[in-house]
């Protein structure tokens, strides 16, 4: 930039200006001040190549935790090798950035797609989470066992300069010596304090040696184990009859093994938000060296938190004195052994299978064909009823249903209740009106002939008021029979019943 100025000169009593060209000092120039506010700012921006490696078997609660972290209230589960990211912000300065999230399938068939989410471009910027479940505690010893080998082997085959790996791994047991409990004065969100933060990891070589058994195994990765559905653990108290020495038995068991690969322990639920946000708040301080300010929480059993660098054996010691039936060094799965699996009863009711259409047409027509009558094929669930009780039977269906015999012996013919009641019935009004004994027989013995065509006189002696006198007495007395056999019918049904 260029700015014109001039300069006055006076000759022989004559004033000349004389214009020049002026160059500006760059400490002035306004682009570059900006350029270099920019550069300075930049340097402490959130970085955007950090990702986090989430390991754990089927069911062990890994897409439901990171949904949770994402503040998603649907998650949907996919298959494979899943990606995801979580927004973090840095409130002090207003800085937001994206956390990404790989989430690997607990199938075994899926180990080749590893290579994809840790390798030699982000093995120094990755964290990995390890998932167990509180629903299957039995089964932690070969789930850890198996992820941290799987894990161990693939780091081992990827081609990673010496001196990086060294520099994570020597990363890892300065954050184990440099750790305290002490809280910051400063703010929570002020640049310096992080900066501080950030250089003490990087500079105090000269702390005290890792204490007993502390990171014996060194992966150059940060790893947090987190036990998810802790609100399981009233369940098993309730059905497999667990103890709190039971509980101690697996925190003890845990956090050695944490020791070991120099690990945090966090017991979450998402059911009952525990523990959540605190492990959304240890994640960006680990990764992004965002101040966190909570100290080791052991007191409540299904919310423990164990940040890495506060743990040790004599900590660990102090859950001994509540395992009365059980000690530290017995194996794990003869204490906390899977009980033996329960059949499931069902309390739908029994399926009934329908025959196909035509293949029942079929049939019928066949016995048509025959000369046979089809007959209905006993339903399971007419047969289930039938079994309780027995329905009430019409007189005609009675010998087809298989009705009891008292039923069938009243139903007779034979019987007074039978046809042959009204037979009788109507010859006695025959003989009594005619006077001829002979009309009788001849409707009782079933020979067909009308008594009206054996005794032409009878004709003659019946007026027309017999005829109404005798409908009348038919009629009462077949509505007087009709009763009685309803009677009959409707006594066993109750008896049944």
């Amino acid at each position: 930039m260029e700015i014109i100025s001039s300069t006055t000169s006076q000759v022989n009593g004559i004033t000349t200006t004389t214009p020049r060209k002026k160059d500006i000092d760059p400490k002035e120039n306004l682009w570059s001040a900006i350029l270099s506010e920019v550069q300075t700012q930049s340097s402490t921006k959130l970085p955007s190549n950090k990702s986090v490696l989430v390991l754990g078997d089927n069911a062990s609660g890994k897409t439901t935790l990171i949904a949770k972290l994402q503040g998603v209230e649907d998650p949907k589960k996919g298959s494979g090798l899943e990606y995801a990211y979580i927004d973090v912000r840095d409130e002090y300065r207003d800085d937001v950035t994206r956390l990404g999230v790989w989430i690997l399938d607990g199938d075994p068939g899926h180990t080749n797609l590893l290579k994809y989410a840790l390798n030699e471009s982000n093995y120094a910027h990755t964290l990995v989470i390890l998932t167990l479940s509180m629903t299957t505690p039995w089964s932690w010893v070969d789930q850890l066992e198996h992820w941290i080998k799987m894990l161990d082997d693939h780091i081992a085959g990827l081609k990673i300069d010496p001196e990086e790996r060294q520099q994570c791994r020597q990363r890892l047991v300065t954050v184990w010596q440099s750790y305290c409990d002490t809280i910051d004065e400063l703010d929570p969100g002020s640049p310096i304090k992080r900066t501080n933060r950030l250089s003490s990891v990087d500079d105090d070589l000269d702390a005290l040696p890792l204490p007993e058994g502390v990171l014996t195994t060194n992966l150059g990765l940060d790893v947090v184990v987190v036990v998810t559905k802790t609100d399981y653990m009233t369940t098993l108290e309730k059905e497999l009859d667990y103890r709190d020495e039971h509980f101690d038995f697996m925190q003890q068991w845990i956090r050695r093994f944490c020791l070991v690969y120099g690990a945090s322990l966090f017991y979450t639920s998402v059911k009952e938000d525990k523990n959540c946000d605190l492990l959304y708040k240890y994640l960006t301080h680990r990764i992004y060296g965002l101040p966190f300010r909570t100290p080791a929480l052991i007191v409540e059993k299904d919310a423990v938190l164990i940040p890495a660098g506060w743990d040790n054996m004599k900590k660990i010691n102090i859950l001994y004195e509540n395992m009365q039936s059980c000690k530290p060094d017995d194996y794990y799965n003869d204490i906390i052994a899977q009980p033996p699996s329960r059949k499931t009863v069902s309390n739908r009711e029994i399926e009934v299978q329908t025959e196909e259409e035509q293949a029942f047409l079929s049939r019928q027509l066949q016995l048509l064909q025959q000369g046979q009558t089809p007959t209905r094929g006993e339903s399971p669930m007419r047969s289930q009823n039938s079994a309780g009780k027995t329905s009430p039977r019409t007189p005609g269906s009675a010998g087809a249903q298989g009705s009891p015999k008292k039923v069938d012996g009243k139903l007779n013919p034979g019987t007074p209740s039978g046809e042959g009641v009204l037979a009788n019935f109507f010859n006695s009004l025959l003989h009594k009106k005619s006077g001829s004994p002979a009309a009788a027989p001849s409707l009782a013995g079933g020979t067909g002939v009308s008594p009206r065509a054996t005794n032409g006189a009878g004709d003659a002696l019946v007026t027309a008021s017999e005829k109404i006198s005798m409908r009348t007495d038919a009629a009462m007395e077949l509505d007087r029979l009709t009763r009685s056999v309803k009677k009959d019918l409707d006594f066993p049904a109750q008896t049944d019943c």
